[in-house]
């Protein structure tokens, strides 16, 4: 299955406490390859906020691969901005956005919503107009569904190689999806291993 998407507009269950039902992004994929961008753009997304590492590439990864240079060609082509918000540091993050011409917020201190706003800023679109990609749930889900973004959850391209803080917010994801399955709010199928 290429992504499940989840709507809590219209949820009924309301005995989850909001934490958890603020990590629950509004669609899930393996990659960002699996993003249906017709639909999104019909949705009346037209920016995009993404995360750098573990979501474009793999954490040490430095530059784009030729498959992500073309999904950002068809991002262009189809009308969407784009800007990259990432935890990591300035030389990281500019040795990878600015070959691509892409606006980018290091050190962002995601979820925080200052990076956020900056973003929206940067692209001059409302939240509602944007999307945010990112593999994590306690930075860019929880960050985007606070600020009123549509969020997107891909599966991380190489836990191996994440950091420290990264880890820890990964346990943290653990417990999370655990109670959310028990609620019955995330899919048995969805488990990531």
């Amino acid at each position: 299955m290429p992504f499940v998407w989840y709507s809590f507009r219209d949820s009924t269950s309301r005995g989850v406490e909001n934490m958890f039902e603020r990590l629950l992004p509004h669609m899930r994929v393996n990659t960002i390859y699996d993003i249906d961008l017709h639909a999104l753009k019909e949705q009346g997304i037209r920016g995009i906020i993404t995360d750098l590492d573990n979501t474009l590439v793999g954490a040490k990864v430095p530059l784009a691969t030729p498959e992500l240079v073309k999904w950002l060609d068809v991002i262009r082509d189809l009308g969407f901005k784009v800007v990259i918000v990432s935890n990591n540091h300035r030389t990281r993050v500019s040795k990878f956005a600015e070959p691509l011409r892409i606006p980018y917020i290091h050190a962002a201190r995601k979820p925080a919503n200052k990076a956020f706003n900056k973003a929206l800023s940067e692209l001059g679109l409302q939240a509602e107009d944007t999307a945010v990609i990112g593999d994590q749930m306690m930075t860019d889900v929880l960050g985007g569904r606070r600020m009123g973004l549509f969020t997107i959850l891909v599966s991380p391209i190489a836990p191996s190689d994440e950091g420290i803080f990264t880890r820890f917010n990964r346990l943290i994801e653990k417990i999370a999806l655990s109670r959310l399955r028990k609620k019955g709010l995330w899919p048995e199928e969805d488990r990531k291993t």
